[in-house]
């Protein structure tokens, strides 16, 4: 899955295909939470917003929209963040294979026990309830536009209340959002240290997305700079890759970059610690 996700390298000359991913059902709140980007728009003042929402797949609530003055991952970053903090974790988040969920952003979720779903290029209906949400925002909260990005926000702040607490729902019995939605009892506590004991040697990733071996240097992803990950020989001069719980790929003693697993998210995981 980390392939999938565009998570791991595969070499100057080859192309990454984006894939989907397998998508559960949700039964309860913070089963799943499902993000993206409304399509941008001008404001007033002839700058883009592009918003970003988050929202609980099984009670509908609008948990987060941000007006951003663009995809950046350090502001993506914030917003969830924030969200964490106020509603603990969900199980899983699905998304699209864009910018910036196919980044250090994947990283950082797994990183907090988030599982990633990503819908299928092109199928945006695999994210069918948040587009319908996408539809609703962009009538009653973008048309007129907000002066700035200060009443843009205004604005969103005033359509979340409507959505949540005021608006009943019909997949949802006619029930409000705000009567579903229950905050996740998995608190956010930031990350702890990953230790892989079980490993020849645990490795930082440089910031350039490389495993420095004494002078050798192994390309692996930029999206795991400054992660840690597990190295093992497991056969005489091939080396396995572990990040988490996850095996990412392989490299030999020649080859100057992380070949691919076939399934890094399988159900053959590497250990980090004895038990």
């Amino acid at each position: 899955m980390l392939d999938r996700h565009g998570l791991v390298s595969r070499g100057r000359h080859a192309r990454y295909k984006a894939e989907g991913t397998a998508l559960e059902q949700p039964r309860a709140p913070n089963d799943l939470w499902c993000a993206d980007y409304k399509g941008e728009f001008m404001l007033t003042d002839r700058r883009y917003c592009y918003p970003l929402t988050i929202t609980d797949a099984a009670s509908r609530y609008l948990l987060c929209c941000d007006a951003l003055a663009a995809t950046k991952e350090i502001y993506a970053f914030s917003v969830f963040e924030r969200a964490f903090k106020d509603f603990g974790l969900p199980v899983a988040i699905r998304t699209d294979n864009g910018i910036p969920f196919a980044s250090k952003l994947s990283v950082w979720w797994l990183r907090l026990g988030i599982r990633i779903e990503r819908i299928k290029p092109g199928k945006p209906q695999q994210n069918g309830r948040h587009e319908r949400m996408h539809l609703t925002l962009k009538q009653e909260a973008t048309r007129p536009a907000g002066r700035n990005f200060l009443q843009q926000q205004a604005k969103f702040d005033r359509f979340l209340q409507c959505y949540n607490f005021d608006r009943p729902h019909q997949a949802i019995g006619m029930k409000y959002p705000a009567e579903l939605y229950s905050r996740s009892p998995r608190p956010y506590q930031g990350l702890g240290e990953l230790e892989y004991p079980l490993h020849d040697r645990t490795v930082t990733v440089t910031s350039c997305g490389r495993i420095c071996i004494g002078r050798r240097k192994i390309n692996l992803s930029h999206v795991f700079a400054g992660q840690k990950v597990g190295i093992k020989e497991v056969s005489e001069k091939i080396w396995l890759v572990t990040f988490m719980h996850y095996d990412p790929g392989f490299f030999d003693e020649e080859c100057g970059r992380v070949e691919c697993a076939e399934n890094p998210f399988g159900a053959k995981l590497s250990p980090m610690s004895p038990e």
